[in-house]
């Protein structure tokens, strides 16, 4: 039997050891901090089991829900499972678009009919847009910008503020002037879309780590594999008859050998440990950070629902794109608030504590609840390298290096999607099926 090393216990690569481990191969996870889950994991804040940031995963993440089940979780006791939707607070100058559960399209047209906040050209712009994506089977010749696409289907400037802008920047985390059309179609195509299902909005109940990477290291510790955290692989070298990688951990220094192994780490030091192995590198990628802020207010505060969009603006330091209310998604988070800053660059450039002043702020002016300025405590959590920018047609690599037993996986690799969870846990499936194909 095969012993395979995966190098990263991110989402990429705690989905590659766990398909492998599912189809009977020895697996040894090794991960550099104290827990798995990578750029979405848990985090202790002020003694809450919270998140290094605020995720919504979607009803097409198949692969996803597909690994979550092979681990034993039901997705129903994790995640909040919410029709497609942009909610604005009433009074903030938004609108109210819910999708019914009805068989696609029918459920984005009756939405699009009892939408409140859109005039009958924005309703008129965005029919047009999904008919013509649809026409045009959700691909470009040429990729280009968001918003050189949205301009190009005529969609009005109260449609790109209150909805594509929004979903651009969540689903890309990248601003819609420099984001990919043709990935921006893709996250459509499966999920406005595909069936209704698909489109529909899934909310953790409960950290990322419990939602996922937890259950990977238990499952692959039952199908007797390892999962060492706090270990560290600083070289991995190859002497013809397998593969060496060079642990350091808190016992010490040593060598292990493996048939095959999956690099599962960030790019950039996923280049490192390929430096010398491979004859083209790993292209450079930029990167856009992400920015949650957390708000404790009185156990007794929640809001209407789980969560709204907000209307961002720049000019006027209105900083938060969604709130959520965890209240709502965990009793034992009455009266905390979370709030979402994609491409938060500019948001955090005055400090972590003026992001948090000025979303209290937002918050009491949307919802016109002077208390809101004032909360019990407050954390901001940046991701400085959160996601590659979502540039068009941007060179993204393949699993496959080129030598046998050796691949790569994240959410960087070759894929129709952004840097999303689903991307990642597709790349590590890919990446395992690469190695025992």
């Amino acid at each position: 039997m095969r012993r395979i090393a995966v190098i990263g216990g991110g989402w990429a690569g705690c989905a590659a050891a766990v398909e492998l481990a599912h189809r009977g191969y020895p697996v040894c996870l090794f991960e550099s901090a104290r827990s798995l889950g990578g750029r979405a994991r848990a985090v202790e804040i002020n003694g809450l089991p919270l998140d290094n940031g605020q995720h919504i995963l979607l009803g097409a993440y198949s692969e996803t829900l597909r690994l979550m089940r092979v681990t034993g979780i039901d997705p129903a006791d994790v995640l909040l499972r919410l029709p497609l939707q942009m909610r604005y607070p009433a009074n903030s100058g938004g609108m109210d678009f819910v999708t019914p559960r009805l068989p696609a399209p029918l459920h984005v047209l009756f939405a699009l009919l009892r939408a409140r906040g859109l005039a009958r050209e924005d309703k008129l712009a965005l029919a047009r847009f999904s008919t013509t994506a649809r026409w045009m089977d959700w691909q470009l010749h040429t990729d280009c910008s968001v918003a050189e696409l949205l301009e190009r289907f005529d969609q009005t400037d109260r449609l790109i503020r209150l909805m594509w802008r929004p979903l651009c920047i969540a689903a890309l985390n990248t601003p819609p002037e420099r984001a990919s059309a043709q990935v921006f179609l893709n996250v459509l195509r499966d999920s406005l879309g595909a069936r209704r299902a698909a489109s529909d909005m899934l909310v953790p109940r409960v950290d990322l780590t419990g939602v996922f990477p937890k259950h990977a290291g238990t499952f692959v510790e039952q199908k007797g594999g390892k999962v060492l955290c706090g270990t560290t692989i600083a070289r991995v070298d190859n002497d013809g008859t397998g593969w060496q990688l060079q642990i350091t951990s808190a016992s010490g220094a040593e060598q292990a050998q493996f048939d095959g192994v999956v690099i599962a780490t960030q790019a950039s030091h996923a280049a490192g440990l390929l430096e010398g192995l491979v004859e083209t590198p790993l292209p450079t990628f930029e990167y856009e950070p992400i920015s949650t802020c957390y708000l404790q207010y009185a156990q007794d505060f929640r809001l209407a629902q789980p969560f709204y969009a907000l209307l961002d603006n720049a000019a006027s330091e209105q900083w938060g794109q969604f709130v959520f209310d965890r209240g709502q998604l965990d009793p034992n988070h009455a009266g905390l608030l979370s709030v979402v800053v994609s491409a938060s660059s500019e948001a955090i450039a005055a400090g972590h504590d003026a992001l948090a002043t000025a979303i209290a702020t937002q918050l009491a002016t949307v919802f016109q609840e002077p208390a809101l300025t004032r909360p019990q405590w407050t954390k901001v959590i940046s991701e400085k390298r959160a996601t590659f920018s979502c540039t068009p047609a941007l060179a993204r690599p393949m699993n496959r290096t080129g030598l046998k037993g050796l691949v790569i996986a994240g959410d960087y690799t070759e894929s129709d999607y952004p840097a999303t969870l689903e991307s990642a846990v597709r790349s590590g499936v890919q990446a395992a099926n690469c190695l025992i194909g």
